[in-house]
């Protein structure tokens, strides 16, 4: 019998696989993704999963007449597929990150009554998981109080290599694989004041971004360090002092994990503004800062980068769970041992 791990389409989601499937490695694992998004990119090469599956689905809450039809029309042929497979492989469960990837197989779980696991990072939940939740075995959510499980899943690599900031001498910017141009021009605009402070400069600028961004650099005289999509970004977190970053729930708990503070401009386009609630719980409990996009403003950013971080960082430590993937993973053996 096997388990079902589904979901995905941005790094955020898919995160959460790579974290929890960590501790499943003695249970056949089969992937259901898509051919869109990020999914291959991060599993079709991974032995971890016995069997991969990558369908033909596209999102469907933001299109119109026709497209909105021809992308049910698309869930609806997968979810025969996925089906076919969870009936196929006798799945015992189901475990969903949500995401327009995982649609196919969380609809499958509940047309062969195989048990649903829906796994929501966010603080406030996607147009899927709201619809899937009632349906759903469990529902979990660092952010719901009636969650079976509150730790966030998160690989035991950011918690290796966690240690307590003090003095600033590395600034991490992350604007996701894909990037965001509010990051890239601030970190741009401040490069000079860092240079001048000595403070090195490390940029996830975003695929399409790299070569703009490096050329940047390279006209400032600045040697900074830039990328865009990396399976070393817990290294990259390592070498930081302080991040400043879009507030993805995955990206956030890995930084608060890895004790790394971080100063968060939310993706203002996110739906239900989901960017913005999770980061104001870090912000509350002085973990971190929270600025708008609209908001951003250099010299408030330079004084925090000017500005004692080493409670921000012993906060983090202290208060972040490192045992949330062994935890999911077990409840997900527990409900599939009850078959």
């Amino acid at each position: 019998m096997a388990i079902v791990m589904t979901g995905g389409g941005t790094g955020g989601h898919l995160a959460v696989i790579a974290s929890v499937k960590e501790y499943l490695k003695d249970e056949e694992l089969i992937y259901i993704g898509s051919i869109n998004g990020q999914d291959r990119k991060w599993f079709e090469d991974d032995k971890d999963f016995s069997s991969k599956y990558f369908l033909q689905t596209g999102g469907v809450v933001n299109k119109r007449g026709f497209g909105k039809l021809s992308s049910l029309y698309a869930v609806a042929k997968a979810t025969l597929k996925a089906v076919s497979i969870i009936r196929q492989n006798r799945v015992k469960a189901v475990f969903s990150v949500g995401g327009y990837s995982s649609a196919p197989a969380s609809f499958a779980a509940i047309l062969t009554n195989t048990p649903l696991i829906i796994h929501e990072q966010n603080a406030v939940s996607g147009s899927l998981n709201r619809l899937l939740k009632p349906r759903a075995t469990a529902f979990i959510s660092s952010y719901d109080d009636n969650s079976p499980v509150k730790s966030y899943p998160i690989k035991s690599i950011f918690f290796e290599k966690a240690r307590l900031r003090k003095d600033i001498k590395t600034i991490l910017f992350l604007g996701g694989s894909q990037g965001a141009l509010a990051i890239n021009n601030l970190a741009l605009s401040i490069a000079k004041e860092l240079d001048n402070r000595g403070i090195s400069i490390l940029h996830q600028a975003g695929e399409k971004h790299i070569n703009s961004v490096k050329k940047a650099y390279e006209d400032m005289g600045i040697d900074a360090k830039v990328f865009g999509f990396s399976k070393n970004i817990a290294e990259y977190m390592s070498q930081a002092d302080l991040a400043i970053a879009r507030a993805g729930a995955s990206t956030l708990w890995e930084l608060s994990a890895n004790g790394l503070p971080a100063i968060y401009i939310p993706y203002p386009y996110a739906a239900s503004d989901h960017q913005y609630h999770n980061a104001l719980f870090l912000k509350q409990n002085s973990m971190g800062w929270v600025m708008r996009e609209s908001e951003m403003d250099k010299d408030k950013i330079l004084k925090i980068i000017s500005s004692d971080i080493s409670l921000q960082s012993k906060r983090l430590l202290e208060q972040i769970d490192r045992d949330g993937s062994c935890k999911i993973a077990k409840f997900i053996k527990d409900i599939g041992g009850d078959i």
